[in-house]
C-alpha cells in the first residue's frame, strides 16, 4: 500500500524525494508560482537542478545556507555548484514541527576525483543501520 505522502503529487521537491541525502548540481534560480490551482499567484524563489525536473522552493534558512556553501550571495555564482539536499525532521512551519528539506555542503571526500580514492568502501552488513555520517556526500 502507498503512503499518503506518495499520493500527493507535487511539481516541487518534497522531503520524501531526497531522503537521508541526495547530491544535486545547481542549474539555476528563478521564481515559480507556488499557489494552489485557482488561488492568487504566490511567487517564490526556487532552485532548479541538473538531476531533477522538480525545483526546490527556497526559504530564508536554505537561502542563507546556499550563500555559505556556494561562497556568494549572487545566485549566478551558484550554477554548477554541488549541494546535498536532505530531509530534516526538525524543520518548522508556522510554529509546528513538520519536517522539510535542508541544504548542506557535500563532504570533502565526495568531491575528490575518483582516481584519488585508494580503497573501496566496504558495503555495510544488511543488519547495520546507516546514519548521516555514513552518507558519502
Amino acid at each position: 500500500m502507498p503512503k499518503t505522502s506518495e499520493m500527493r503529487e507535487s511539481k516541487f521537491l518534497k522531503k520524501e524525494d531526497v531522503g537521508a541525502g541526495a547530491l544535486f548540481a545547481v542549474a539555476g534560480c528563478e521564481q515559480h508560482n507556488v499557489a494552489k490551482e485557482g488561488a492568487e499567484p504566490e511567487l517564490r524563489w526556487c532552485l532548479s537542478f541538473e538531476e531533477s525536473d522538480k525545483p526546490l522552493v527556497l526559504n530564508s534558512t536554505n537561502i542563507q545556507l546556499c550563500e555559505s556553501i556556494c561562497g556568494s550571495d549572487d545566485t549566478d555564482d551558484w550554477i554548477g555548484k554541488k549541494i546535498v539536499l536532505y530531509a530534516d525532521p526538525t524543520v518548522q512551519y508556522r510554529g509546528k514541527v513538520v519536517g522539510g528539506i535542508r541544504v548542506r555542503a557535500p563532504k570533502k571526500a565526495a568531491m575528490m576525483p575518483v582516481k584519488s580514492i585508494k580503497k573501496p568502501v566496504a558495503a555495510p552488513e544488511p543488519a547495520e543501520m546507516l546514519d548521516e555520517s555514513d552518507i558519502p556526500f
